[in-house]
């Protein structure tokens, strides 16, 4: 994995969720990620090379939203930045699968520095999720 030419570290987050049979199904089949080590109360996935792990979590407070260009942006989230074919292939999945997004899939910052796909959706768990990709990926973190 590189940014700019510099290797980038795997990240490692664990994530409650309420059903790990519900979470199974989204992230191996929704998402398609591959299913690593698992228990009774957790199960590993392989997130384009960082290690997602699924935790049964059942009780937990709600999130909270932040305006973001006219969007209710639920907070925390997490996701990934993919490029653009694979961004595209990814909002079509999700939506041959049904997947009520939070925020369609659309381009931000539109021909400015920074310009850059977005969408957000909530796993069954209600955790929430951003993909985005860069028409630049040198402007990942461009002001």
């Amino acid at each position: 994995m590189t940014e700019l030419g510099a290797s980038i570290p795997r990240f490692h987050l664990a994530m409650p969720v309420d059903d790990l049979t519900t979470a199974r199904h989204f992230y191996g089949e929704v998402l398609g990620l591959d299913e690593g080590r698992s228990a009774d109360t957790w199960v590993d996935w392989n997130l384009h090379g960082h290690q997602f792990v699924t935790h049964l979590a059942p009780a937990r407070p709600e999130g909270v939203r932040n305006p973001v260009d006219g969007h209710d942006v639920p907070v925390p989230h997490f996701g990934l930045i993919l490029t653009i074919p694979d961004f595209q292939k990814l909002a079509q999945r999700l939506r041959d699968a049904g997947t009520e997004f939070v925020i369609e899939p659309y381009v931000r910052f539109e021909g400015q520095v920074g310009e850059q796909w977005t969408m957000f959706l909530l796993d069954p768990a209600g955790n929430a999720l951003e993909f985005k990709a860069f028409a630049d990926d040198g402007q990942v973190f461009a002001v």
